[in-house]
């Protein structure tokens, strides 16, 4: 299924001119203009708290985290700032309310400024290029290995990166619209290779580097610590749920989209758990989206018009996942609880992040990224101006969506309206840009079967059938799969998922396809056929595959 490509140019070829350079130039001015903005927020936010108590419950929660908690990357000096801050404000406790309450402005300050430059990236272009280089030449290099064995594979130069990575969908579009506003790429997210893999699309499609939020876990090794600041990371610590920290990375976020910065952040927050495409969005960055925008069109004049705020969803497509059955039983565990006990697999622990990749593109299986359209903030579609578009085909102005009594006001209840429709929008254009491989519908296929066959377990028991009872006759796989196939094919002409290529092939070149791809990794693969038998060989894995074809309504066709 190998195909050639097209090279897209870049649409800014002076990299001193991308938003993101111009702000790594100004970085000290940003932080500090972070830290103004963020001050000030948490000026006019109460939450029934006073400042002094706000200040104490974020102490409170910064030493639990380094005790419970700590991690290499975190400051050396860590310990002693929150002790310090501790100890400033059980002094001023005793003074005059003016005089404590400037010690307490003052501590907030303070705590803002370094909550910033932790979250602040540090985007040099120089290592940016190098670094893009790199994984290009490494990732192609990896991907020789599926058409030459041995490692003498990885210098041969056979294999473009584009002959095994799909970019499919509104590839255009995103060009367009990042010419004429800020663009916001919102991936679905199952794997961690996801975010190398974006940022792989990004420079593929010639758009200017984006910045993205990365855990600030992954900056332990100073190797990726590098290449992700060289890649336009800035830094996020789910750690820290104290609601400084949380307005501070807000804020960090909704300055640099005024910026003009393109930016990538999963709306799901974390890698999908349980397999599904998701459906519960994180409205925190989210909700940044639109308030940058409504600030935008606040501070805009007749020489310098507002730019406008394009969000594009991404569906990213594997045949099968690295960590599904780590991630498979982390869900069943939490939601399971006591019905749940979890198998040893020691596949998810004992590989590094180097195996982790070489395995992955050593596998012959293809990668699809399905790029969908662009949408103001609202979840309305644009056009290839940036026009928005409502559901009868009229054009309509983003302005007027913060226009009230003749002006543009701040109403949050409102704009948090917006945030949640932006987000059940997103979601259902990542049903939408879903691309259905084979190997979907066979696990779908499978587990639905099996679900039938044992009508009265539960997920848990039915989880935890003994093997004689995981056997399927493929006669009847094959004739329920290409049903379910049927009906995938007639949701796709209505326009509500997609299809990959392989699925027009044959029934049973395409069952045998998707066969071969389910979990073909994992120590025990969710599915083989063996004569005229479909097999199961693990039934969590093959749960967390199913998964991905939920939401469509195709059980009532099995």
């Amino acid at each position: 299924m190998a195909r050639k490509q097209k090279k897209y140019p870049e649409i800014i070829p002076r990299t001193q001119q991308w938003p993101i350079v111009q702000l790594a130039r100004d970085r000290k001015q940003f932080v500090e203009e972070v830290s103004k903005e963020s001050f000030d927020n948490l000026q006019k936010i109460t939450r029934g708290r006073s400042l002094r108590e706000e200040l104490e419950m974020t102490v409170y929660r910064e030493k639990l985290r380094i005790k419970a908690n700590p991690w290499r990357v975190d400051p050396k000096d860590d310990k002693l700032f929150w002790k310090s801050i501790q100890e400033r404000l059980a002094d001023s406790s005793g003074l005059p309310p003016e005089e404590a309450k400037a010690i307490e402005e003052g501590l907030l300050s303070e705590i803002i400024h370094r909550y910033a430059e932790e979250i602040s990236g540090n985007f040099k272009k120089n290592s940016y290029r190098f670094a893009r280089s790199f994984i290009t030449f490494g990732f192609a290099r990896l991907l020789n290995a599926t058409r030459v064995k041995g490692l003498t594979s990885l210098f041969s130069r056979q294999l473009d990166l584009d002959d095994k990575i799909h970019i499919v969908g509104e590839t255009e579009h995103i060009r367009e619209l990042a010419k004429r506003g800020t663009v916001v790429m919102v991936p679905t997210h199952f794997s961690n290779l996801d975010s190398i893999l974006i940022g792989w699309v990004i420079q593929f499609l010639g758009l200017p580097a984006f910045i993205y939020g990365a855990g600030l876990n992954l900056f332990n090794l100073k190797i990726f610590a590098y290449f992700m600041n060289s890649l336009g990371a800035y830094k996020v610590d789910r750690r820290k749920k104290n609601a400084v920290y949380l307005e501070t990375l807000k804020t960090y976020s909704s300055q640099a989209l005024r910026r003009g910065c393109h930016s990538l952040f999963f709306p799901g927050g974390t890698r999908a758990r349980d397999g599904r495409i998701e459906k519960a969005l994180k409205l925190g960055l989210l909700g940044t989206t639109v308030e940058a925008q409504r600030i935008m069109y606040q501070q805009e004049s007749a020489d310098t018009p507002a730019r406008k705020i394009f969000i594009v969803p991404v569906v990213i497509n594997y045949h099968f996942t690295l960590e599904a059955p780590s991630l498979i039983n982390d869900y069943l565990k939490r939601t399971g609880q006591e019905r749940y006990y979890k198998e040893s697999d020691e596949f998810t622990t004992s590989y590094k992040i180097a195996t982790f990749l070489f395995k992955f593109f050593t596998k012959g299986s293809n990668i699809s990224v399905s790029i969908g359209r662009g949408m103001d903030i609202l979840g309305n579609y644009v056009d290839k101006e940036g026009h928005s578009i409502d559901s009868n085909g009229q054009m309509i102005h983003t302005r007027d969506y913060f226009i009230s009594q003749g002006q543009i006001t701040v109403d949050p209840q409102r704009e948090q309206e917006y945030v949640r429709i932006l987000a059940k929008r997103i979601v259902e254009e990542f049903h939408k840009y879903n691309r259905v491989f084979a190997s979907h519908l066979a696990a779908y296929t499978a587990f639905k079967m099996m679900e039938r066959k044992n009508p009265k377990l539960d997920l848990y028991n039915l989880l935890r059938l003994p093997d004689e009872d995981l056997v399927l006759d493929y006669t009847e796989f094959k004739k329920a799969w290409k049903k379910l196939r049927k009906r995938v094919f007639k949701l796709e002409k209505k326009g509500k998922v997609s299809v990959g290529g392989h699925m027009r092939w044959k029934a049973d070149e395409a069952i045998k396809l998707g066969l071969e791809n389910v979990g073909m990794y994992h120590a025990k693969r969710p599915l083989i056929k063996k004569d005229d038998k479909v097999i199961i060989q693990n039934m969590n894995t093959l749960y967390y595959y199913h998964n991905r074809m939920e939401g469509y309504g195709l059980e009532k066709h099995i």
